[in-house]
């Protein structure tokens, strides 16, 4: 997991998976796990979107870091609370696209 920002009524994940993963699986057992631990209640389907050629993981990051401040919640995303790594420090280990 690259980033996480937590929002009062949804979640924004970057995450690098392998291929062979089926990212629905990936999260359909996410979503079990912390509605079990954590007694979170989930809407049954989700948004994805895969990073594409030429797209820019630097980009995605920031535009996940601004939503508390496009919903008004904050004046500056390092003021809000719910982002790991608190830091922008966001990179991937490895290209996140691999053709």
């Amino acid at each position: 997991m690259h980033l996480l920002v937590l929002m009062p009524d949804h979640l924004h994940i970057l995450v690098l998976l392998q291929r062979d993963l089926d990212m629905k699986k990936v999260i359909s057992n996410f979503k079990e796990m912390t509605s079990k631990k954590a007694h979170i209640s989930w809407q049954p389907n989700f948004f994805d979107h895969r990073l594409r050629s030429g797209e820019s993981f630097d980009e995605k990051a920031f535009y996940m870091r601004m939503n508390p401040v496009r919903n008004g919640l904050v004046a500056y995303p390092e003021n809000w609370p719910y982002i790991w790594p608190t830091t922008n420090t966001a990179r991937p280990a490895v290209a996140p696209y691999l053709p």
